[in-house]
């Protein structure tokens, strides 16, 4: 890979955010000084960082994945299979640091929420779903009705859990999929497709193992319901303040402190999303894929730089670049509140600027248009793929920013959206509905869990209840399923009507 020519498609992604914020920033909400440099210089670490791990996943994550999951399936071992599907699914789903991010909002919403339980609940979702997906795989399921099937029983449970949770239990889908953990699980599909000479089930298994949180932590509350346990929890308002405190001292003081106090917790949630995936390299070199000494330094030197470069990224994140959207997001709420439709155009126009661009600079969209132009060789272009993910995750922010600061019910959207998404399987190529289900999951990474959820946390807390940012991760997931469907439907004519 061209780390220069990633360097430019990188800050060219994150460029226009820069520029947004600034502009509102400066002229329109007049945020303080240090914030704004503080955002400036995490936007740039955010780029460098995000460049860095790209190459690791290119040199170390995914030819690991594709390795082990074609060598999986060479075993011609059903139950070695699935169990070591298990096992991937559970262990890098708990490590993720975004999970253990939204367990900790979760609780300041439901106080009787144990974040050790609700982890564990989640990665066994996505467990069980990528053990299903990788078995749908093997038997040449159709994946059109696996997704059909699996989205049919979430809304059949829906009705039963309580409707406080319906939020929290379509973000867990988007929160899990990680840094770290869609690029393998992504590898991990094609791998076995690749065992199996089947490239139109290459794509999909990301956005099965998604629909897995959402319906164990859907079952976690009907059982929380039942026992009693949600009977006289209250909702705590609006989750924490949206400006950063700026500490006492000189403006370098103040700017540069707040990334030197992100560095320690950055180090540690980031050794801690890739230890268990690289664990499970040594013990797949050892029991299953027995590479050269070459290819096993070519892994390791990848793992580095995921490493080094996830550190970064996150460092530019926490300590800068998702406290100005915070910040941006409570100025805009409040004067969407207090002056009317015209600043409510404002606040909804920023969502659905940032949301078009934002999604471009999430690591696993890379990954994914990569994967996605390689196989398809470069007949679905990644530009394209771009352009309607860009549009769908837009149109899912502005949806967010109305409801966040006027609290309407997410199940207007969410019913709706599904059903349209499931119409349009009918219609679309199964290659691009195994892609749209995973752009669903990629779309809701690690920035938009932090800029973008902290934009509408801010924007909520400036009129409304905390729980009404809950759903933003869920709309940002479910929007790309009609977006790409639509696109595909729209190859599959210009393609003369081909499957």
């Amino acid at each position: 890979m061209n780390i220069l020519e990633k360097l430019k498609e990188t800050a060219i992604s994150v460029l226009p955010v820069m520029a947004i914020v600034l502009v509102l920033g400066i002229f329109v909400v007049h945020l303080d000084a240090v914030l704004l440099t503080r955002f400036v210089i995490g936007s740039f670490l955010l780029i460098a960082g995000l460049t860095i791990f790209l190459l690791g996943v290119d040199l170390g994550i995914q030819p690991l994945g594709e390795r082990s999951g074609s060598e999986l399936t060479k075993k011609r071992s059903l139950p070695l299979l699935l169990s070591v599907a298990f096992i991937i699914g559970f262990i890098v789903t708990a490590a993720e640091p975004d999970i253990q991010v939204f367990g900790d909002q979760v609780r300041r919403i439901f106080p009787m929420v144990n974040k050790t339980v609700i982890t564990f609940v989640i990665a066994a979702g996505v467990g069980f779903f990528t053990m299903l997906g990788l078995f749908r795989a093997v038997l040449n399921f159709s994946l059109k009705l696996t997704f059909l099937i699996s989205y049919t029983a979430l809304f059949l449970i829906a009705i039963f859990a309580p409707n406080s949770f319906i939020g929290i239990a379509f973000d867990s889908g988007g929160a899990t999929t990680g840094p770290m953990t869609v690029p393998f699980i992504m590898a991990l599909g094609l791998g076995v497709s690749s065992a199996r000479n089947d490239n139109k089930n290459s794509f999909g298994l990301t956005g099965v193992c998604s629909a897995g949180p959402i319906m164990a932590v859907l079952l976690y509350a009907i059982f929380l319901k039942f026992n009693g346990s949600l009977a006289n929890s209250e909702a705590i308002g609006a989750t924490g303040a949206a400006h950063s405190a700026i500490s006492s001292g000189g403006f370098l003081y103040k700017v540069f402190s707040s990334f030197g106090g992100a560095i320690g917790a950055v180090l540690h949630e980031s050794l801690l999303s890739i230890s268990p995936l690289f664990a499970m390299f040594i013990l797949f070199q050892i029991f299953l894929i027995k590479m050269t000494a070459h290819q096993v330094t070519r892994i390791v030197i990848g793992f580095i730089y995921a490493f080094v470069g996830l550190a970064i990224f996150l460092i530019g994140v926490n300590g800068g670049f998702s406290q100005a959207g915070a910040a941006l997001g409570h100025a805009l709420g409040a004067k969407a509140i207090t002056g009317g439709k015209f600043w409510y155009a404002i606040l909804i126009g920023t969502g659905l600027a940032l949301g078009a661009i934002i999604v471009c600079a999430e690591p696993a969209v890379w990954v994914l248009s990569e994967q996605v132009e390689r196989v398809s060789g470069g007949t679905i272009k990644r530009k394209m793929l771009l352009i309607f993910l860009s549009v769908g995750t837009a149109i899912a922010i502005g949806l967010s920013m109305l409801r966040a600061v006027s609290g309407f019910d997410l199940k207007i959207i969410l019913i709706p959206g599904y059903v349209i998404s499931i119409i349009l399987m009918i219609f679309c190529p199964s290659l691009f509905t195994g892609i749209a289900f995973d752009s669903g999951g990629v779309a809701s990474g690690p920035l938009t869990s932090t800029f973008v959820l902290s934009f509408t946390l801010g924007a909520a807390a400036s009129g409304n209840s905390g729980d009404d940012s809950f759903g933003v991760i869920a709309l940002v997931a479910m929007m790309p399923l009609i977006a790409i469907q639509i696109m595909g439907i729209i190859f599959k004519f210009k393609q003369g009507g081909k499957k």
